[in-house]
């Protein structure tokens, strides 16, 4: 049975720093190399103790910050898009658009690595945050290049990444999201809106069925990957003086970023969902990436979890009524404002590349789920919205 906290991230994570025993892995620290309370067995002081300490995530475009250029969606392109877009200034009554602002030096190599990334904006007692996810990447892209890794836009391995930040500073937090490109999560979820957008008046090209069969074939070679890639990261760790039990290790799952198909708030028919929302799904496709695709990845991602001794939390709930289109959700900034980023052909604003992710709310929503689990103590966790609350407000339960 979950135990459900439904608190402020802020209280929550005071009363879990004042309830919550000291974990054994945060009172070893000083003591990775040889144990003695900072001794490396000869009397010297551990140099991996002496370093500042940094919380690192890896992984793909969930994790990496993709969409957090946008502080909720609107449908016109014109001006600052409702007060949404946050790469908008003006100079000289004209309004000028520069995403750097959001995503540095990465929204040219597009990794896509924003300010509102979850390892930003999370609540963690360390000296240094490092994002080395980039947008698209596969589990190849986390191994170490001596080991099959392969580049991604310009960057070497992300286990190398790491392999450099753990030389310099004391790792007490990863966390990664992986798996999802290697199965084709966006790619399933494109099917379906061209289905929906060129379905003929008189059929519904529905994409769930041929779908389904796509993940199915692909989900043990995807989950076979995120397994390597933990190996990878403890390999790394290993390498740099870290034990296992000297930093923690979340592997988290993804949020669903579409409604089921009755809590969309467009009909089904006429053009709405295209035009204004951009949210092109067919109700039964809806509900099968909500209520059937989200927690099929969300279970085979635990269990890996589980068979590799790390941390999971599941973000499957995490954006409910507040996904694009939701009945519950609106347009705009606002308080009821949308938490994913809508399609978007970049035609008109942003770039497509950053459709169907966790805009800058969403990603400020899994910071605080990710800074309540490092509050609390070692486990697998589940996180939850809170109806009629913002984004830093997150439902933090035992999974």
């Amino acid at each position: 049975m979950k135990r459900l906290l439904v608190l402020p991230i802020a209280v929550l994570t005071v009363l879990l720093l004042a309830v919550v025993p000291v974990d054994p892995a945060a009172a070893a620290k000083g003591g990775k190399k040889g144990g003695g309370g900072g001794d490396d067995g000869g009397g010297g002081t551990d140099p991996v103790a002496t370093q500042p300490t940094a919380a690192v995530s890896l992984g793909d475009s969930y994790i990496s910050g993709e969409g957090g250029r946008w502080e909720g969606n609107w449908a016109s392109s014109s001006g600052d898009r409702g007060g949404t877009d946050r790469a908008a200034y003006r100079q000289r009554k004209t309004w000028y658009y520069d995403a750097s602002r959001v995503y540095g030096a990465t929204d040219t190599n597009g990794c896509h690595r924003s300010d509102t990334a979850q390892i930003n904006t999370a609540n963690l007692a360390v000296d240094a945050r490092f994002n080395l996810a980039c947008s698209g990447a596969v589990s190849a892209n986390i191994y170490r290049g001596s080991n099959g890794g392969q580049w991604k836009n310009g960057e070497a391995p992300q286990a190398d990444q790491l392999a450099s930040v753990a030389a310099t500073h004391d790792v007490e937090l990863i966390a990664l999201s992986i798996g999802g490109n290697d199965l084709g999560f966006v790619d399933a979820l494109l099917d379906c809106i061209i289905g929906y957008n060129t379905s003929p008046t008189w059929w519904k090209n529905t994409c769930n069925a041929d779908q389904q069969n796509n993940i199915d074939n692909r989900m043990a070679g995807a989950m076979a990957g995120v397994s390597k890639s933990i190996d990878e990261i403890r390999a790394v760790m290993s390498a740099a003086g870290q034990a296992p039990d000297s930093y923690r290790l979340v592997l988290q799952s993804y949020a669903s970023p579409v409604p089921r198909g009755a809590d969309f708030r467009y009909s089904e028919g006429g053009w709405d969902r295209t035009n204004t929302g951009g949210c092109p799904f067919w109700n039964v496709d809806a509900t099968w990436a909500r209520d059937s695709l989200i927690p099929q990845i969300s279970n085979n991602l635990a269990a890996v979890a589980a068979s590799k001794g790390v941390e999971f939390l599941d973000l499957s709930n995490a954006f409910e009524g507040r996904e694009i289109c939701s009945n519950r959700a609106a347009q705009g900034s606002g308080e009821n404002a949308e938490w994913g980023r809508f399609l978007t052909t970049g035609l008109g604003q942003g770039e497509a590349q950053e459709s169907i992710h966790p805009n800058a709310l969403g990603q400020r929503a899994q910071g605080a789920c990710l800074g309540a689990v490092f509050a609390a103590a070692p486990g697998n966790y589940a996180c939850d919205n809170i109806a009629g609350q913002g984004p830093s407000s997150m439902a933090l339960s035992a999974r």
